[in-house]
């Protein structure tokens, strides 16, 4: 039953990731408070971003492709190497009914690559995704949009180019002036 499963679930990924492309100026998104979606920990505790991280700022790593991993792990060493001083979460965004029917084994996936120590800052968002998407754009979804929110959930810095070392030393400068 779980090869089923599975077998259903993959073509359900390739169906989400050939939906419309959404256009969004990236100059436009610092200022503006980022959307209130729910998703589940990998640990499935239940989440709604930005309202369960406020009070302090955060960074989101935010992910439409499988592939937008290996640009997430980068943002996330350099982050780690430079002992920069935020809360970081990886905000798997998968939108579409059919992965949405099958959150629990793409979840169960993930849980198979990811270290335990890391659930709790993998939020998974299925049934919201479209406003996550409408917010940062899809026009190029593959490299991770890298989101940092103030204490109030407004978005205070933004990329969606891929990793930057030099864009690293000006994000961790931002967050150390904070």
């Amino acid at each position: 039953m779980r090869i089923l499963h599975l077998a259903l679930a993959l073509p359900a990924l390739f169906i989400a990731g050939c939906s419309s492309s959404i256009k969004v100026d990236p100059a436009t998104i610092p200022g503006k408070t980022f959307p209130t979606v729910r998703g589940e920990t990998l640990e499935k505790q239940p989440r709604t971003l930005p309202t369960d991280l406020a009070g302090k700022p955060a960074l989101l790593f935010v992910g439409y492709k499988q592939s937008t991993q290996f640009d997430i792990d980068r943002w996330m060493v350099g982050i780690l190497q430079l002992k920069t001083p935020i809360a970081f979460y990886e905000v798997p965004t998968i939108a579409g009914m059919l992965p949405g029917m099958f959150a629990n084994e793409i979840n169960d996936g993930m849980r198979g690559g990811i270290p335990r120590e890391l659930w709790a800052n993998v939020i998974t968002v299925y049934s919201e995704a479209d406003a996550i998407e409408a917010f940062t754009g899809t026009e190029n979804p593959m490299p991770a949009r890298v989101i940092l929110l103030d204490a109030a959930g407004k978005v205070l810095w933004f990329h969606d180019r891929g990793f930057s070392p030099i864009l690293l030393q000006e994000l961790d400068a931002k967050i150390r002036g904070l």
